[in-house]
């Protein structure tokens, strides 16, 4: 092959991964706008979650959910998506109070993986311990 033949094929290989990076999404700006709208997407979905949750959570139950976001973020995203697929089937009459709160949150208990916690004790302490040494004081 000639320097002619090789730059050629430098050239051709150069647009192809040129355009294989552009239809990727790789764009300077482009790149930057489509973060911009995901982010819109985002804030746009989390105002309808919460203006659903709003309507359909009387004030005890919003404040019993506020609770268990800081203790198990986990399970209030479960349950707050389990409410508002019951909301947009049509399954809530009306705004949950706090017993009904308690109900639905027990059907989300049902369906979460249950991790069982086990405590060992270290009994090692008692071959250690340095009682049988008679040091008086040297």
């Amino acid at each position: 092959m000639s320097d002619g033949d090789l730059d050629a094929l430098r050239a051709q290989r150069m647009s192809q991964m040129q355009s294989q990076f552009v239809s990727a999404g790789g764009g300077g700006g482009n790149d930057a706008e489509k973060q911009q709208a995901q982010q819109e997407q985002m804030r746009a979905q989390e105002e309808m979650k919460h203006s659903i949750l709003s309507q359909v959570l009387d004030q005890q139950a919003r404040a019993r959910l506020n609770t268990l976001k800081v203790s198990k973020p986990e399970k209030a995203q479960m349950f707050e998506n389990m409410v508002i697929r019951m909301a947009q089937m049509g399954q809530v009459r009306g705004k949950l109070d706090d017993a009904q709160f308690v109900s639905i949150l027990e059907s989300v208990n049902a369906q979460m993986p249950q991790s069982k916690s086990t405590v060992k004790y270290d009994r090692r302490r008692a071959a250690i311990d340095s009682d049988d040494d008679e040091d008086y004081g040297c």
